[in-house]
């Protein structure tokens, strides 16, 4: 009963009990988004929504320049230090806004050669490059507050604040989906940063002031400098991975169809909606302890404490999804989703060494070990994608999968060779 006590009690409970409400909301709010993707869009249109998400995760990695992580260990490291902790706000904010002013201006006057690239020949999307051109300001200095939020361990308001911004989101999203079917799903993504923007600045700022705190005099460039470090490990793989990505399924595309590349777009949604709980869990809690663990022994410790309650529970419900993957199917999509069930066991295996190799990762941001991460990275992802485009032409959209599930694996084990001092 005290072992038991005493786990309901501990931080990582309470922090995991009001991360999963988060989580079930966000997972609620993808179950409705894929339920009106597979009505009004259709497999072949989920392959084109994969290119747009790709395609935006590379634009907001470029466009913060891959802060965030370091934002999350300077604001922790400075919490006490009211200066220190004034200029950082006010250098980032000010960096941010000027930057993704530039790049805004570059996506509307070239947003029919970025539709041309992402979409082919349907120029009618042109329209959601001008949308995000229009909210990436908004969009990263969300990401700004995020980070301090989290950087300043207040869990429960940035849990709040994104359990609001995904319920404003889905109804925003199902009204788009509704009006104007693919276009409009494209569109939810392109303007849902700004929703989160909205909730933060409402919402948040109240319990930081952070307006408060801004202060065009503090600007340091020096503080530039130091996050810099953080985008020559981060922007590599920002950068690459969803340009690989992209093309991996434009090479789907073209040797096995677009439906096919529409079924692999839907499994990784399932994927992502099972990963929410533990990416988010790792971001909040896991992260910042690696940040604050001073020596080895304490690393070990929050090691330890993942691999012995995280990916159990993780197994367990991989088990469970598995077993009943038609039923997922068909509640999240329909049963033109059906052949998507093939894809279930390779993408849980690659999944797994995927969150064990995860943790280990975040002790690279969190001690700023920078070459070995940029090398690690870079060559995982360029091997992840001829691994893939090999697998395709043998297998067909299962080897993408396969592939996945290899690169997860090695990856793994060379992060485990790596940081063995600290682990055994």
């Amino acid at each position: 009963m005290n072992f038991i006590k005493k786990i309901l009690q501990s931080q990582l409970f309470k922090i995991s009990s009001l991360n999963s409400v988060s989580v079930l909301i966000k997972m609620g709010t993808g179950l409705i988004t894929s339920k009106m993707i597979a009505i009004f869009v259709g497999p072949s249109g989920m392959a084109y929504i994969g290119n747009f998400r790709n395609f935006i995760t590379t634009l907001e990695g470029f466009s913060t320049l891959a802060f965030p992580s370091g934002i999350v260990k300077y604001v922790g490291e400075n919490e006490n230090n009211e200066k220190q902790l004034n200029q950082i706000i006010t250098t980032i904010l000010v960096t941010f806004l000027v930057l993704s002013s530039i790049i805004s201006c570059v996506l509307y006057l070239y947003s029919d050669v970025l539709c041309a690239k992402i979409f082919g020949s349907n120029l009618e999307f042109q329209i959601v490059f001008k949308v995000v051109a229009a909210v990436l300001p908004f969009s990263v200095v969300s990401v700004l507050f995020v980070s301090i939020i989290n950087g300043l361990g207040k869990y429960s308001k940035l849990i709040y604040a994104t359990i609001i911004s995904n319920v404003l989101a889905l109804l925003l999203t199902v009204l788009l989906i509704y009006k104007f079917e693919l276009l409009g799903a494209l569109l939810s993504i392109a303007v849902s940063p700004a929703v989160l923007f909205a909730v933060t600045f409402f919402y948040v700022p109240k319990e930081l002031q952070i307006l408060k705190r801004i202060n065009l005099k503090q600007y340091d460039f020096s503080i530039i400098k130091k996050l810099s470090g953080f985008s020559f490990m981060i922007l590599p793989s920002i950068l690459l991975s969803p340009y690989l990505t992209l093309e991996i399924r434009k090479f789907l595309i073209e040797r096995v169809g677009l439906i096919d590349a529409g079924f692999w777009e839907a499994m990784t949604r399932v994927s992502n909606l099972y990963l929410i709980f533990i990416s988010t869990l790792i971001s909040l809690y896991f992260y910042p302890q690696l940040i604050k663990a001073t020596n080895a022994i304490q690393t070990k410790k929050v090691f330890a404490s993942f691999y012995k309650t995280i990916v159990p529970l993780f197994i367990l419900c991989s088990i469970a999804i598995y077993i009943f993957r038609f039923w997922i199917l068909k509640i999240l999509y329909s049963d033109e989703f059906l052949p998507v069930s093939d894809l279930f066991v390779w993408q849980m295996v690659g999944d797994l060494f995927k969150i064990c190799g995860m943790i280990l990762g975040f002790q690279f941001l969190a001690k700023k070990i920078i070459i070995p991460y940029i090398v690690f990275e870079v060559l995982s992802i360029v091997f992840l994608y001829f691994l893939s485009i090999y697998c395709i032409e043998t297998i067909g959209v299962q080897g993408v999968l396969i592939a996945q599930a290899i690169e997860h694996f090695l990856y793994f084990i060379i992060l485990l060779c790596y940081f063995r001092k600290m682990i055994f």
